[in-house]
């Protein structure tokens, strides 16, 4: 699958790359708008990305041109906004027929998510991960210890990123993270979700710069709790969307 990125900055360019991994594209970048036009036939994108804050006048034109030959769901086009994309903008790329827009602040995890979300929903992506996985805004919603097997000291942490096969935290210290190797099994985990507290057994699968952890063992009383918490992160996150 090809991505066809039109944008001007390098950074914006490499936070795309970073976080389009797990949906397996191929990145396809362009720095001017005709040139990537003059191209599109031949290199046949499966979608296409363009920053309207670089290019405020030929994003339309490309929508248009793009449009013109190819619906949305064969080649959906997704608009990065800067913070003077207004909402009579908005409404006319709509109804150009732009699939979704996104904020290039891509630091922010919610803004990544959105991206994801959109290139899921309008490709049907075979994603690498087997299951979605959630950015965790609030570090009082969720927490994490384990226990090194190796010292048996102890390493807290703010969790980061959760799926229903792993999670991501960064730990408080990284004092007893040196004998730790990837692969190296956790059987002292605990993981707290909410009032609730889960006892997976884990895999290392990095250490730095976060560190990432594998499930490979939950009880049937924490599987229904995970799986039940992670059901509902979508819904609340419309419900806080909505209340904004």
């Amino acid at each position: 699958m090809k991505l066809l990125v039109i944008l001007g900055s390098d950074e914006i360019l490499n936070l795309i790359s970073q976080n389009i991994k797990p949906l397996g594209f191929d990145l396809i970048r362009y720095q001017y708008v005709l040139k990537a036009m003059d191209n599109i036939e031949e290199i046949e994108p499966s979608t296409i990305i363009i920053s309207a804050k670089d290019f405020p006048r030929h994003w339309k034109v490309l929508v248009q041109f793009v449009r013109y030959a190819h619906s949305k769901a064969e080649c959906p086009i997704i608009i990065l906004k800067g913070p003077n994309f207004t909402m009579e903008e908005a409404s006319k790329a709509f109804y150009m027929g732009v699939s979704g827009i996104v904020s290039e602040d891509l630091t922010k995890p919610s803004e990544v998510d959105q991206l994801q979300r959109l290139l899921s929903r309008y490709l049907q992506l075979e994603e690498k991960r087997r299951n979605n996985r959630y950015h965790i805004d609030d570090p009082k919603e969720m927490g994490i210890c384990v226990v090194n097997p190796v010292n048996k000291g102890l390493i807290p942490g703010e969790v980061k990123t959760i799926s229903s096969t792993g999670i991501s935290f960064l730990p408080e210290s990284t004092a007893n993270l040196d004998t730790l190797e990837e692969n190296m099994e956790l059987a002292e985990c605990s993981l707290r979700i909410g009032e609730d507290f889960i006892t997976p057994i884990c895999r290392v699968v990095r250490t730095s710069p976060d560190m990432s952890l594998e499930f490979i063992f939950l009880p049937d009383v924490d599987r229904i709790l995970l799986d039940n918490y992670l059901e509902a992160l979508p819904l609340q996150a419309r419900k806080e969307k909505k209340a904004e």
